[in-house]
């Protein structure tokens, strides 16, 4: 029994590692300058600042058509006898609603998974179904590694402006960080499926350490931790600062990774933070 994974580019997997993986990633679209571009491949989160710094208007995003997933689906099918499908929580996009209504037509071949999170919260999970999969187990199986995974995993990060999220909707329990005091920066999480509000400290330093104590205390309750680091443009340094932090602690590095196009459109330059996840189940 082969399973193929599919998952979207909201997982912020780059082409090198979904081929590594073997993993389909179905791209998401943002709406910029007037032209739909595909994310990762048409467009970048260096193309959309630059075109906000010169004046150009907010973009939006969009998720694939149903088409879109029935198309990947029915080439997956060629060579797997299932699909696992695994995508941006629900709370945050459409986007696991057209993977489902596409999922339909496939007679139970294709299982839709909400992962409740998004970039390398996604990401990390996807790659795990695919070693999971190549391990031989069943969907079923994997299914419910990622949802005893997902009930401990964690994100924690910080935006240099709250704006972004705020003008695209994305806030949700973190509404209460906005109009802050001066140099107030807010700490972020995913609860749910929902960006909600981890607190705020005062001043760039302050928002690193935070980051730094929190892995160190995750992976002091969980015996380690696999753990992402992810930045948008702007971000790279603070995320080498949040590495720097972490010398000693018992860690697996599933490395650096820039925030896609989509994402970025909602958390902005500057963003830098980290996904947490057990090391098993």
């Amino acid at each position: 029994m082969t399973i193929a994974i599919v998952t979207d580019s909201t997982s912020d997997l780059n082409a090198a590692l979904c081929a590594q993986s073997g993993v389909t990633s179905v791209p998401l679209y943002v709406l910029f300058d007037g032209k739909m571009h595909k994310d990762g491949l048409e467009i970048t989160p260096s193309d959309l600042f630059a075109g906000l710094k010169a004046g150009k208007k907010t973009p939006s995003t969009s998720q694939p058509s149903p088409a879109e997933f029935a198309a990947v689906y029915t080439e997956a099918l060629k060579t797997a006898d299932e699909v696992l499908s695994i995508h941006i929580s629900g709370q945050m996009s459409g986007t696991i609603g057209s993977a489902r209504l596409a999922a339909q037509d496939f007679g139970g071949k294709v299982t839709v998974l909400d992962s409740r999170s998004v970039t390398m919260g996604l990401g990390l999970r996807v790659l795990r179904a695919a070693q999971l999969a190549s391990e031989g187990r069943s969907v079923a199986q994997i299914v419910d590694v990622l949802e005893r995974i997902g009930s401990r995993a964690d994100i924690r990060f910080t935006v240099d402006t709250l704006d972004f999220l705020r003008i695209n909707g994305r806030i949700g329990g973190a509404q209460a960080l906005l109009g802050g005091l001066l140099n107030i920066k807010p700490i972020l999480t995913v609860r749910e499926g929902r960006v909600e509000s981890g607190g705020r400290v005062r001043g760039h330093k302050k928002a690193m350490q935070d980051i730094v104590d929190h892995v160190r205390k995750y992976a002091e309750q969980n015996g380690g931790a696999r753990v992402a680091f992810l930045a948008t443009p702007g971000g790279e340094a603070y995320r080498q600062e949040v590495r720097d932090g972490l010398s000693g602690v018992a860690l697996e590095d599933m490395g650096d990774h820039v925030i896609g196009a989509v994402v970025a459109t909602h958390a902005g330059p500057g963003t830098v933070g980290v996904v947490l996840e057990p090391l098993t189940a």
